[in-house]
């Protein structure tokens, strides 16, 4: 297999696939892995632990500053509580500024990465070899998360996940800083119709033919 170094940026909205996807491409090239939208939720999650203001920017800055990448557990980091205060930590300007250089540094070492999130592919990585934006209907996207949480023991209402889908799009899609979306040189991958095997070898032929050319 090519050991070129590789960088390859991923976004799209919430739930809609492209963590999986990210973890699949990573092992199969090789590549680390990093889902940036945790590095926030991680901030949020120490300012939680240390009975910090959610609105205090120098405690977050500071959180971001001293953040082991290496240390963040999704399974904690995954609860609803730390998401949302994630969502307010995430609109401080200096924390973003400092995370987004973490994980540049983070993609910029060795043979390269595999980083998805929000803003990959128009700011965090513009130069990535291969840029990929993930979607699917937000009915799909609902369904799918509905499905996770039963699966995991969990409850929940589809309509309730449903509207917090859209109210999550329209957050990311309209923020004004590093709004949700593609990257104009992005390949778009709707799985709104896929399975996970089938988006993976779908972007597997997508990174490769990049590769080749």
């Amino acid at each position: 297999m090519d050991k070129s170094p590789l960088t390859i940026a991923i976004d799209g909205p919430a739930a809609s696939g492209k963590g999986t996807l990210s973890r699949r491409l990573a092992a199969h090239y090789g590549l680390r892995h990093l889902d940036t939208g945790l590095t926030y939720r991680a901030v949020a999650k120490a300012m939680i632990d240390r009975d910090a203001s959610l609105d205090d920017e120098d405690a977050a800055l500071d959180a971001a500053r001293t953040l082991d990448l290496s240390a963040m557990d999704r399974t904690i980091l995954s609860a609803h509580g730390v998401g949302e205060a994630a969502s307010r930590v995430a609109v401080m300007p200096a924390v973003r500024r400092e995370l987004v250089e973490r994980q540049r540094t983070f993609a910029n070492k060795g043979h390269g990465a595999v980083l998805d999130g929000r803003d990959i592919g128009t700011v965090v990585l513009p130069d990535a070899d291969v840029k990929l934006y993930v979607t699917a209907s937000a009915e799909i996207r609902a369904e799918r998360r509905y499905h996770e949480i039963l699966r995991n023991g969990g409850e929940a209402r589809e309509a309730d996940i449903l509207a917090d889908i859209k109210r999550r799009d329209e957050r990311d899609m309209g923020r004004s800083d590093s709004p949700l979306r593609p990257a104009e040189d992005a390949h778009l991958l709707d799985t709104s119709e896929m399975g996970i095997e089938a988006a993976f070898n779908a972007a597997r032929l997508l990174i490769n033919g990049k590769r080749s050319a």
